[in-house]
């Protein structure tokens, strides 16, 4: 190989080794000699390209950069549709079935003072529910007790009080 390539290729390979999110940022305008001073053009060893060669290298460096950004670009892309998908399903559980077994734990904000048909359950989470069965317990008071809401079958939620055996059967209301 030419070792008058060898400087410059070694350059634009240095170039490239830089990461990707730095590459994503970097927008490429013009050619090395109007990106580097002249001072850098020559101690990098670019001036003893001829005009083709430095072309091609010219053509090379925006290629690659135009890949890695664009390559950026759909990832994290593809990332924020993912977060976005995943903050639906977390803010609208309880309302649609997702698939997920996973029972929603919270916080009761306020007494606890037993079920009843009809009363309303407000979640630290900003989450309210509904009791819609005829489950009775009286005679109890928690102040802030943890709870977990698990599915059921055929979109039923099941509201469970930490410390308490018996568990109501809820709707999402909010």
């Amino acid at each position: 190989m030419n070792l008058r390539l060898l400087r410059p290729l070694s350059l634009a390979l240095a170039l490239c080794s830089v990461s990707l999110p730095a590459l994503a940022q970097r927008v490429v305008a013009g050619d090395l000699q109007t990106q580097m001073s002249p001072a850098e053009f020559k101690a990098a060893g670019l001036d003893k390209l001829n005009a083709g060669e430095l072309a091609t290298l010219n053509r090379w460096l925006q290629g690659t950069v135009e890949k890695a950004t664009t390559e950026a670009v759909a990832e994290v892309r593809e990332k924020a549709r993912e977060e976005g998908r995943q903050e639906v399903i977390v803010k609208n559980r309880g309302f649609f079935d997702f698939g997920s077994k996973e029972p929603i734990n919270a916080v009761l904000t306020g007494d606890f003072r037993g079920f009843g048909k009809g009363r309303t359950y407000v979640l630290d989470n900003g989450q309210e529910w509904e009791q819609t069965d005829a489950t009775t317990l009286a005679g109890i008071r928690k102040t802030s007790p943890k709870v977990a809401i698990s599915p059921g079958v055929l979109g039923a939620w099941y509201l469970k009080v930490e410390g308490v055996n018996t568990q109501a059967k809820v709707r999402r209301t909010k």
